[in-house]
């Protein structure tokens, strides 16, 4: 599959100043780094920028080709975005090496109407609405679909039977037997008193999470950092 290019021009400046004057040109300032390399301070067209995100997803890889040099492999990694109107602040780009597998998290989406709910007045809880894989970066799914229509009271739906989907080329970082979602009776909701998740103990040394955030512009991270991971 052709991957979508996306166009960066490279900049000299740094700081919170030059990273307001772009945004007055309308230019999304950006950094790449990754691959053992030093980082680059780039600005992106945030035209081409608002259709990627809309039809790729939040892990696709892209051909970044930077004006004056050869195109590489890239994700978004984090964007930082005023909160109020979710106006782009900032991106971090990391270089993608296509033979080396990553750990990112994908979104998982339901879909269809559970019968356990239609038929049986159950209620359908969605417990993960993210799991963490590992997979080289051509087989990362853009989203996990679920149709959760055959689900009866007291089914659900595990990481295994995620895993028996996608086959080997993707692993879960998850337990094999955590619920994804299930069809229980809505007693159980009510009675279901609110508890402390704790988070399971991270795979060590990840890859590649994708997160976002929201700043304000005075609240933008500081650029210049050497980041070679």
């Amino acid at each position: 599959m052709e991957r979508q290019v996306i166009e960066a021009e490279p900049r000299s400046e740094t700081g919170k100043n030059e990273m307001r004057r772009l945004r007055k040109a309308g230019r999304i300032p950006a950094v790449l780094y990754g691959a053992g390399k030093e980082s680059v301070p780039l600005s992106l067209n945030p035209r081409q920028l608002r259709g990627f995100f809309s039809a790729e997803g939040q892990n696709a890889i892209f051909d970044l080709q930077v004006r004056g040099g050869e195109s590489t492999p890239a994700m978004i990694v984090e964007t930082q975005r005023e909160p109020v109107r979710e106006i782009l602040l900032h991106i971090d780009l990391k270089r993608i090496a296509m033979d080396r597998k990553l750990r990112v998290a994908v979104p998982v989406v339901m879909t269809g109407e559970a019968q356990g709910v239609k038929q049986q007045g159950g209620y359908l809880e969605q417990v993960l609405r993210e799991v963490e894989v590992e997979c080289l970066p051509a087989d990362i799914p853009g989203r996990l679909s679920i149709d959760v229509e055959p689900l009866m009271l007291g089914q659900s739906i595990r990481i295994q039977d995620l895993q028996e989907r996608l086959g080997d080329r993707v692993r879960f970082l998850q337990d094999a037997h955590s619920v994804v979602c299930h069809v229980v009776s809505p007693k159980a909701v009510e009675e279901e008193k609110p508890a402390v998740e704790v988070a399971a103990e991270a795979p060590a040394e990840p890859e590649v999470i994708k997160k976002g955030k929201a700043v304000t512009e005075g609240e933008e991270a500081a650029e210049g950092g050497a980041k070679k991971e």
